[in-house]
């Protein structure tokens, strides 16, 4: 199938693009073919953010956005910051400057976009997964979705379908962080080493929506916290936001970055939760739903060149996300617009083969790279610890402005950050109560996460024999604890020998594994489309 455009994943980048390319059609009575590629089983149903949403990219896009009914209706009420000790909360000035922002579910925000992308004419194709990239003479011509309907032993079931071939003159990837296709791209191109940029770093976000009692409901209230029950030296933070209809979106960031190999991100979460300034504002609810998502963390520093012959990356693939703000949505959309502008310029020009060169030059001189520029020493910083971070954040943001003669660098990538368990005590996670902290497998339930289970594995070791000669010795074994959703568990074999075993059925596709393993010996793969995560208020 040929299209003038084809654009992998229907986040806020990809379907702001696609808008804006049938927005410019309209408006100059040209013709162009747009499609959308998804991997969720519906467009929203992989998307997870906070979110605290900055609207100003949805009103380059769509000025009467309240007209229309975007699903963006709670503003931003209280903005409160606190740093938190096991048992104290001390309130601190708030540098996020959240007035004029919207709490939202950024799920169901995509899902208005996706509707108003087809009503435009845009082809939005979900339910497929993009596992590979096209190529004609070192140019990208296109992507291929998965074969579907393939058994674990490889043979062909009843239900195969081939993958379908879809072909553009130009190919926007909008993924989200850490993409499959978008990751190859940056490799086979060398798109860092272009751009001078250094690793992407990475955290992994944990997130439920709870439904509290109306007593306690405080419609656009906004609350950050930063200290426990994270150590000094991890980076991290926790986000409680009230959204409408008596739901309150709570989470933990965790940098990935950290160095306890016995640390679980899931399990700190639980922790969290339990504060005594935390607690009392979740009794008497219950929790909706529940996912993980890995986000980008590099900022300014680690921005690959996001042109490619044959395209561009867009949204989280490249890794526009202000990490001080916490907020990568606007930026996201904002870049899905210029490379729409851009794609079209150049394809109505009508000369083959189109070139998107001038994209990268657009960002440069946008408000993205201005923003990310002046927050680029605040994520480095934390490298030196808590105190040594919010001290050199502040001078920066409310002094300096981002405008000091220097940049920081970023540590070690993350898989190197680990430290071999011997350095490390094995940390005594208290019991679940089942009230406000749970067990793994009960959130899981509450994630929608499905794949089918007669399929191959989209969770591949590069060498089998590592996960037991390395990772369990020299690391206790640790993606039995960073995985948020029981993929990898280390269960004894009939010698009583402890092997890997992977559930991969249970998979959010945060890419965490992808990330955080020592010796990147796990390979995230697309798995058969449909599959995985079914958010729907995230």
């Amino acid at each position: 199938m040929d299209y003038d455009v084809v654009i992998v994943g229907a986040g806020p980048a990809g379907l702001a693009a696609a808008i804006r390319l049938k927005q410019l059609c309209d408006r100059e009575k040209r013709e162009l073919s747009v499609c959308v590629v998804e991997k969720g089983a519906e467009v929203g149903s992989h998307i997870l953010s906070g979110n605290v949403f900055e609207p100003r990219s949805l009103t380059e896009l769509f000025p009467d956005w309240k007209k229309q009914g975007a699903p963006v209706e709670i503003p931003v009420s209280e903005d409160k910051f606190w740093l938190l000790s096991s048992k104290h909360a001390i309130p601190l000035p708030s540098p996020f400057r959240n007035h004029g922002n919207y709490v939202i579910s950024l799920s169901q925000l995509v899902r208005w976009l996706g509707t108003k992308a087809e009503e435009l004419g845009v082809e939005i194709y979900p339910g497929f997964s993009a596992s590979e990239v096209l190529y004609d003479d070192n140019r990208v011509v296109g992507i291929a979705t998965n074969d579907m309907g393939i058994a674990k032993n490889g043979c062909k079931k009843s239900t195969f379908q081939k993958g379908m071939e879809l072909r553009g003159r130009l190919t926007l990837l909008a993924e989200g962080c850490r993409g499959y296709l978008s990751e190859e791209v940056i490799r086979k191109y060398q798109l860092r080493k272009q751009s001078g940029a250094q690793h992407q770093t990475y955290a992994l976000g944990i997130k439920e929506v709870w439904e509290v009692e109306e007593s306690k409901h405080r419609p656009g209230f906004v609350l950050h916290t930063v200290g426990w029950p994270l150590n000094t030296k991890t980076y991290g933070g926790s986000f409680l936001y009230h959204m409408a209809n008596r739901q309150v979106a709570v989470g933990l960031v965790v940098a990935l970055d950290y160095q306890n190999p016995y640390l679980s991100p899931y399990e700190e979460y639980q922790r969290f939760k339990q504060h005594p300034s935390i607690r009392p504002m979740l009794e008497g609810g219950k929790v909706v739903q529940y996912g993980a998502r890995t986000l980008n963390e590099g900022g300014f520093q680690s921005i690959p060149k996001t042109v490619f012959p044959g395209g561009a990356l867009i949204g989280c693939s490249a890794g526009f996300v202000n990490v001080p703000k916490i907020k990568g949505a606007h930026t996201a959309m904002k870049s899905g617009l210029l490379a729409a502008e851009t794609a079209f310029e150049q394809l109505s020009k009508g000369s083959e083969p189109a070139k998107l060169d001038s994209y990268w030059e657009r960002l440069q001189n946008s408000w993205i790279w201005d923003e990310l520029n002046a927050a680029r020493n605040i994520r480095p910083a934390f490298h030196y610890g808590l105190l040594p971070g919010l001290a050199v954040s502040a001078f920066e943001h409310y002094i300096s402005k981002g405008k000091l003669p220097y940049t920081l660098k970023h540590g070690r990538p993350d898989h190197l950050s680990t430290e071999v368990s011997k350095k490390h005590k094995p940390i005594d996670y208290p019991k679940p109560d089942g009230v406000i902290s749970f067990d793994l497998l009960t959130s899981l339930y509450r994630s929608n996460t499905n794949h089918e289970h007669d399929q191959p594995s989209h969770l591949l070791l590069r060498d089998p024999s590592i996960p037991e000669k390395v990772n369990l010795i020299d690391y206790a074994g640790l993606e039995s604890r960073y995985c948020p959703a029981r993929v990898y568990e280390y269960i004894p074999d009939e010698n009583e020998k402890l092997t890997l075993q992977i559930n991969a059925q249970n998979c959010l596709h945060c890419k965490a594994c992808d990330i955080k393993d020592p010796p990147q010996n796990i390979k995230w793969t697309t798995p058969e489309g449909a599959g995985g995560p079914g958010y729907s208020i995230m």
